[in-house]
């Protein structure tokens, strides 16, 4: 007896084909991040100290320039699901993102040059804003390579290609490693620099990257028929445009989902030493799991992009669903490894046996119940805005993340933590209704606009562009 083919099936297959080279991606590049937090971790605390605030500036730059070419995803799926040799479309968006990536840097460059200053007017000590300010300087030359890499593996992930970008970070751990091993310790033959080699070697590292990714895309087969960097130079004044009507919103809701964590982590700061040792024990176990339904909302716009360039309907709310389905289920097996076994995850960061550390055990453990519920709703509300992206549909969803994640979330967590008198525990709980709030207004959005906005014949019937 044959068996019946399923529709949903194949989209379970594609989604995952697709997905996991993605996780693994977003898992390389966390740890070539780790890798330099340990090595200046070696140097001492105040190189580390210095180091985690240059950082912390330095992340929210690449947040920034993330989100603006990540456009260029939900913009080439489009094209290729209308047409599949759109050869000359495909190009000008790439070129494009790159061009907004030079134009969103460069000021971004100039911020980050002045990063001693920008540190000390936030109030850190002088020696250690000093410190983080050549670190700076050393590293933000990365920046732009790094965005040029990623408008690359956007375009080979929107060709469900994604395998090259996963080799290529994993190269990128490796070389990150060594080099900086080399520059920060005088090993290898190389000059001992310090704190500044670390960012020498960050920065020659994603720019290895970039090489090795633009090699990829002009000999590979699959890629090089569509001449990428062919009329580099060209203006495409439309198309640049659209880039930015696309991809700021995406940047801001990425860069006000990244500051409510920094908010969060400054208000249980000011609860005391062990608060936030527990905090920083908790948000590193969300951290590594939400890395599975951040490649899947990837998937999710490369998946619906293409059947929204197709004008399918029925084929764009069943990728959407079976990624959010897959992300939401996923979250929810790892919310309940929390629940069920909270020392374990623990002891990985801490000596849970020793009686000095009793207390962050035990916040700890109850910081990890209300990440449980985090989890889920987390889950969603990533693979939601995934789903949306590759629906064009990113103003409404940035302004969901503003009122969800700040008026709401953070607010609400301050109120528990300082007046209803719920400490630590009160700034979970706002962040586990903030994201709840947002989960429930993205999947909202992708279900009128599954049942009203996509099914509009209109919609479907009109002519393709070419």
């Amino acid at each position: 007896m044959s068996r019946t083919h399923s529709p949903w099936r194949e989209d379970i297959r594609a989604t995952l084909t697709l997905a996991w080279p993605l996780v693994l991606t977003n898992l390389a590049q966390a740890a070539i991040h780790a890798t330099d937090v340990i090595l200046l971790g070696r140097l001492g605390a105040r190189q580390l100290a210095a180091g985690a605030l240059g950082t912390n500036l330095m992340m929210a730059c690449v947040v920034i320039a993330s989100g603006l070419v990540m456009a260029g995803s939900p913009m080439i799926a489009k094209a290729i699901g209308a047409r599949s040799n759109a050869v000359r479309d495909v190009r000008r968006t790439v070129r494009q993102t790159m061009w907004a990536a030079v134009a969103v840097v460069v000021p971004l460059w100039l911020f980050l040059w002045h990063g001693e200053a920008v540190l000390l007017a936030l109030g850190q000590e002088p020696v250690l804003a000093a410190d983080a300010g050549h670190f700076l300087r050393a590293m933000m030359w990365g920046l732009l390579p790094y965005a040029f890499y990623l408008v690359l593996r956007v375009f080979v992930a929107a060709l469900e290609r994604p395998g090259w970008s996963l080799v290529i970070a994993l190269g990128g751990v490796v070389a990150n490693a060594i080099i900086n091993y080399g520059l920060v310790f005088g090993r290898l033959g190389l000059p001992q620099m310090g704190l500044v080699g670390a960012g020498i070697g960050s920065s020659i590292a994603n720019t290895l990257m970039f090489v090795g990714m633009a090699l990829v895309v002009m000999r590979d087969r699959r890629f090089r028929r569509f001449h990428l960097f062919g009329h580099f130079w060209r203006a495409d004044w439309p198309r640049f445009f659209a880039v930015w009507r696309l991809g700021l919103p995406i940047a801001i809701t990425l860069g006000l989902e990244v500051t409510v964590f920094n908010a969060a982590m400054f208000l249980m700061g000011l609860l005391g030493q062990n608060p936030l040792a527990a905090h920083a024990i908790a948000i590193q176990v969300a951290s590594v799991s939400f890395m599975v339904p951040l490649g899947l909302a990837q998937a999710a716009t490369v998946r619906v992009g293409l059947a929204y360039g197709r004008r399918d309907p029925v084929a764009i709310g069943r990728a959407g669903w079976t990624a959010w389905g897959m992300g939401v289920g996923f979250m929810g097996v790892t919310a309940l490894v929390m629940v069920s076994v909270p020392h374990l995850l623990i002891g990985g960061f801490i000596d849970s046996t020793n009686p000095a550390n009793a207390e962050v055990v035990q916040l700890a453990v109850s910081f990890l119940m209300w990440a449980a519920l985090f989890q889920i709703v987390d889950g969603a509300q990533a693979v939601g805005a995934g789903m949306l992206r590759g629906l064009h549909d990113t103003t409404v969803p940035m302004l969901f993340a503003g009122v969800g994640y700040w008026l709401i979330g953070l607010a609400v967590g301050a109120w528990f933590a300082f007046r209803a008198g719920w400490a630590g525990v009160g700034i979970w709980a706002g962040l586990a209704l903030g994201l709840a709030i947002v989960s429930v207004l993205m999947t909202g959005r992708w279900t009128l606009r599954e049942r009203i906005g996509l099914v509009d014949p209109a919609w479907i019937n009109r002519p393709r562009s070419g």
